[in-house]
């Protein structure tokens, strides 16, 4: 709006439009993500090393073993993000990972692009930080996968 039309007493024409969606919290998703890695991860991790490896010096040199890992987890997650719309850790603190556009649990192709941004995100850690700049606190690979977390109702 100009100043002249403010100092006239003109009202503006423009609507302000509130966002009112429930975004989620960055504490929330942090805690969601710890559960994630607690209940999915580190028996994953504990399988590999000690049931299929012969301990954690076998674990460590082996790359194959590192990567299939990640492989596995990503599978995990993918498909609980694509099926329920939440994983463990994020049905624990009420949040739900939704598409930008339909406002829907996210494909499975979504799903898969997330994870690959997540983990690229992740990895360069700026892309994680960039939450503490946004109103909406999606981080880089929300914003690259076209997806975001939302808090559900408390009951």
């Amino acid at each position: 709006m100009r100043w002249r039309d403010i100092k006239k007493g003109k009202k503006s024409e423009k609507k302000i439009i509130q966002d009112t969606t429930p975004y989620a919290s960055i504490p929330s998703k942090i805690k969601a993500f710890l559960t994630d890695m607690f209940m999915i991860m580190m028996p994953l991790a504990y399988t590999v090393t000690y049931i299929i490896m012969n301990g954690k010096d076998d674990m460590q040199n082996s790359l194959i073993a590192r990567n299939s890992l990640w492989i596995v987890y990503g599978i995990i997650m993918i498909l609980f993000w694509s099926i329920k719309g939440q994983t463990p850790g994020y049905k624990a603190y009420n949040l739900k990972v939704i598409d930008a556009k339909t406002k829907q649990k996210p494909s499975f192709v979504k799903s898969i692009l997330r994870y690959i941004f997540f983990v690229i995100s992740s990895t360069i850690v700026i892309g994680e930080l960039v939450a503490f700049f946004r109103k909406d606190h999606k981080t880089l690979h929300d914003i690259l996968s076209g997806t975001y977390v939302i808090e559900l109702d408390k009951k």
